[in-house]
């Protein structure tokens, strides 16, 4: 579609010539998806027309009690503070953003009182700044109201790099400045498209400035409010034991009308996801457990003539196998997988093509994650304008062979491939959970028939997403040649999501494994083409950018893709949740109901 006849269609939509589904079904005939044309539409100045609620209850409470079940329990609630989704989900039930991501990953006002567009003046066409208003007559649950000044004080706060703050990131390119006691602006220090990150979604909560004022910086562990938070949610504090219990009750004075549903809350910690899932399809003991990493064949087993059901959401979690480009088994000043280093034999391209060969994501999806996953080639998996259409996965033992062969590794004696004294094998690592275990194993099968010795190894949950820099098994140390897990993309946008691979995120020992490069993966080219994205405003270019660092990933064998995985919970018959697979689960939770 020419530029020329893309702004006259704009044009039309503002004057009223063109109605917005008009544009949106135009677009789609040349290949944008509908967040894409809206997108364009709002960088073209014509706001974001806000759906219709299809919340039904018309008064606040009588709901009765909401029981829900996460099996990894919640261990402190401060949003700011949180570094797994079970300490988000925690603290989102009592504290709120500006604005959250709805089902179509669309932003959502909660405590806005509408969203930026250019056209409403909130966004400025330069992508430097973004203007909110906040909704007017909300109270903190303690009584006192919400004003502009405790949004300052949490970018204060987050930014500050005493406090050590997980959002560190999201608050500290730009500054925040109060406008007026129900208005502020953020200012970003370079072009920033994508500006609905600060104060919306998990990392987005306020905090009350008057009971965390003196806890900023070296004493922000020790604010009372860390354990006992006073929020603006739909839920008001009653009771936390950490890691087993939160529980809440219905706040009076919430901001949404004929909300919440619900006149108690409870969110029960502990167990695993086979038994989370049996309490609640099967027994019917609660109305929602989180993460159903379960295999489908167990959950269609426990959907026959239980008391619930699963409830699906497409996002863009992938599910990927890692390869590491460091020496896991070499220390250099103290540490191993060292950016000093190179993999004796990751390092072969041939190498890591066959891998990716060996990979059964069809096996993988029929045995384990059924109605749950979508066989992919892409790190990148969403929004659809975001997906790359250039690429492509193969499973084929002899290909890999072929590669294999070709590339002068040779069946030993023993049947185990090798070269120049290395041996093809290698340490495969991942966290205990039912399918990731028969993951392994179908991948270790394969394996074997290239000649590729593959040791299987199984950590702790806790243990392997521990930030403890004392523990040598968590994925971002990666003392092993491959590793398996999921990061989870809590926004529609690519941006946060692509950026940890850049060689400034290197994980090392200076910086205390944080950094969230943990393949050790450098590329200038990968580095340049985030660099451009994140300050390209124009949203085709911008994601054409995205696609090509998906395809850098893909050409180079960073990663593995094994699964598309879709948000699965498990949810009481009459429950009606609204989970985005954008967004955290809770993050909407002010509009679940209970149905007839």
């Amino acid at each position: 579609m020419l530029d020329k006849e893309l702004r006259s269609m704009i044009g039309d939509v503002k004057d009223g010539r063109m109605d917005r589904r008009a544009f949106i079904q135009r677009l789609a005939a040349v290949g944008l998806t509908a967040p894409m044309a809206n997108q364009i539409l709002a960088i073209g100045g014509v706001a974001m027309a806000q759906s219709p609620s299809p919340y039904p209850p018309t008064k606040r409470g009588g709901g009765g009690p909401l029981k829900l079940l996460w099996w990894q329990g919640p261990t402190l609630l401060n949003p700011h503070f949180a570094t797994g989704t079970k300490d988000q989900d925690g603290s989102r039930l009592f504290y709120e953003p500006l604005a959250s991501w709805d089902v179509d990953g669309h932003l959502n006002p909660i405590l806005a009182a509408e969203i930026p567009s250019i056209k409403n003046g909130g966004l400025a066409a330069d992508g430097k700044s973004v203007t909110w208003k906040i909704k007017p007559g909300v109270k903190w649950h303690d009584g006192k109201p919400l004003t502009a000044d405790d949004l300052v004080f949490t970018w204060a706060y987050a930014s500050d790099p005493a406090t050590a703050a997980v959002s560190i990131s999201t608050y500290a390119d730009m500054s925040v400045e109060k406008v007026d006691d129900l208005t502020i602006r953020l200012v970003f220090n370079k072009p920033t498209p994508f500006w609905a990150n600060a104060f919306v979604g998990a990392y987005g909560c306020i905090l009350p400035k008057h009971l965390f004022a003196d806890y900023k910086g070296s004493k922000s562990r020790e604010a009372p409010t860390n354990l006992a938070p006073v929020g603006t949610g739909p839920y008001k504090f009653v009771e936390f034991k950490p890691g087993d219990l939160i529980r809440g009750e219905l706040n009076p004075e919430y901001h949404m009308p004929n909300r919440p549903h619900f006149d108690t809350i409870e969110m029960k910690g502990g167990g695993d996801a086979v038994s989370a899932a049996r309490a609640v399809i099967q027994t019917g003991e609660f109305d929602f457990a989180w993460n159903m990493q379960v295999e489908d064949e167990v959950l269609l087993r426990l959907e026959k003539g239980g008391k619930g059901k699963t409830t699906y959401a497409v996002g863009g979690d992938i599910e990927f196998i890692a390869i590491n480009f460091t020496d896991p088994n070499t220390e250099v000043d103290g540490e191993r997988s060292s950016i000093k280093t190179k993999h004796p034999i990751l390092s072969d391209l041939a190498v890591r093509q066959a891998l990716a060969l060996l990979v059964d994501r069809e096996s993988v999806k029929k045995a384990i994650y059924g109605r749950a996953g979508r066989t992919t080639s892409n790190y990148l998996n969403g929004p659809e304008d975001f997906v790359s259409k250039n690429t492509k996965w193969e499973f084929s033992v002899e290909k890999a062979i072929a590669l294999l062969e070709k590339a002068g590794w040779k069946a030993g004696a023993d049947g185990i491939r090798e070269k120049d004294g290395k041996k093809l094998k290698f340490v495969y690592q991942t966290s205990i959970n039912g399918p990731r275990q028969k993951t392994q194993a179908i991948v270790k099968q394969a394996c074997q028939k290239a000649g590729i010795d593959v040791e299987l190894k199984s950590v702790v949950a806790s243990v392997f997403f521990s930030s403890d820099v004392a523990n040598p098994d968590t994925y971002s140390k990666f003392y092993t040649d491959i590793e398996e897990f999921q990061i989870p993309m809590t926004q529609p946008d690519p941006a946060l999501h692509m950026k940890r691979y850049i060689s400034s995120q290197v994980a090392s020992k200076d910086n205390k494994w944080q950094g969230q490069n943990f393949p050790r993966w450098v590329n200038k080219d990968y580095d340049a083409a985030i660099e451009a994205a994140e300050t390209e405003i124009d949203p085709v270019k911008r994601a054409a950018l995205y696609i090509k660092c998906n395809d850098m990933l893909w050409q180079d064998v960073v990663f593995i893709p094994v699964m598309h995985r879709l948000t699965v919970d498990a949810c009481a018959t009459a429950l009606q949740p609204v989970v985005s697979g954008w967004a955290n689960r809770t993050d909407n939770i002010q509009d679940w109901y209970r149905g007839a």
